[in-house]
């Protein structure tokens, strides 16, 4: 960068400090000097390491494997930021966890994500980047701006590299439809859709049964995130009891721990292909799992905003 007016400072929270240098890497400048403790008792203590004083900052933290810590110490970064002087703290926040509590759905229930977006807005935040929302309307929460990128364009492309014949696009649930339509007319091929209820908050799904035609053909399960594997296995089993082919699944979000990955290893799906929003170290290295970079669309989406441009063409160039 040619001063340090301009210069792009990122700084990274502990859940996402691979992630933050990826995007540096990408940007060809160094990670922002900090440092976060947790101590034995459990609190949270953050400390910025250089000056930040009229700069424009980024910190990235994703809200992912621990959403309370991590959403704690994304509260306690923007508020040290804000005590610094720093003349704006963009949040870079790969995953979103809170988003999927959206709404009231069933009596006297917190509306999550509206909370977190208040605590956001209360500590100063005046931006905020994320990453495939389970629900894409929470950005009417904020009153801050909310840039909203999308994963599967890039999962796309690496779907495209397999050379994967005959394939149908299926989306688990009618939910998720809209988003899988998007994705069948850039891989070009047709869409089914699972027919899924949920009866508790058990993270559990069942699939009752596959709506469309999916015999003989190579499917490509879609969806936004995955904790268990669950709905993603669920799905495959239904697929194959309908005479498909080969079973891929795809979803930007993996928060798979060690039952789920075992649930994976034993099901009907070829491979898993994710995203780095989340980092988890047990999705890593999996034989089953393929991990695609989405940190240099972020750090594309930074030079953007940095330099006062429109991010819209980053959607027509991706």
């Amino acid at each position: 960068m040619p001063g340090d007016e301009t210069e792009i400072k990122i700084f990274a929270g502990s859940s996402s400090i691979n992630f933050a240098e990826k995007m540096c890497k990408y940007l060809g400048t160094e990670l922002g000097k900090s440092q976060a403790i947790k101590f034995s008792e459990g609190n949270t203590f953050v400390k910025i390491l250089e000056k930040v004083r009229d700069k424009d900052v980024y910190i990235v933290q994703t809200i992912g494997l621990n959403p309370n810590d991590d959403f704690m110490e994304l509260l306690f970064w923007i508020d040290a930021f804000k005590r610094s002087s720093a003349a704006s703290v963009t949040a870079i926040i790969p995953y979103f966890s809170y988003a999927k509590g959206d709404k009231k759905d069933e009596p006297r229930v917190s509306i999550r994500a509206r909370v977190c977006a208040d605590c956001l807005e209360i500590t100063g935040v005046d931006r905020i980047v994320t990453m495939d929302l389970h629900s894409p309307q929470i950005q009417g929460f904020f009153k801050k701006p909310v840039d909203h990128l999308y994963g599967f364009p890039i999962l796309c492309e690496y779907i495209k590299s397999k050379n994967i014949e005959n394939t149908v696009v299926v989306s688990p649930d009618a939910g998720f439809a809209k988003n899988a339509r998007k994705i069948a007319t850039i891989l070009k091929a047709p869409v089914t859709i699972g027919d899924k209820i949920r009866t508790d908050h058990n993270e559990k799904a069942q699939v009752l049964e596959i709506i469309g035609d999916v015999k003989g053909k190579n499917a490509i399960i879609v969806d936004d995130f995955t904790i268990s594997c669950g709905t993603l296995i669920d799905t495959a089993r239904a697929l194959k009891e309908n005479g498909a082919e080969k079973i891929y699944a795809c979803v930007t979000h993996a928060l798979l721990r060690e039952k789920g990955l075992k649930a994976l290893e034993e099901s009907d799906i070829e491979e898993l292909i994710v995203t780095d929003t989340v980092e988890n170290p047990m999705v890593s290295g999996h034989p089953k799992i393929k991990v695609v970079s989405v940190a240099p669309l972020f750090a594309e989406a930074v030079k953007i905003i940095h330099n006062r441009e429109s991010l819209s063409r980053l959607f027509d160039n991706i």
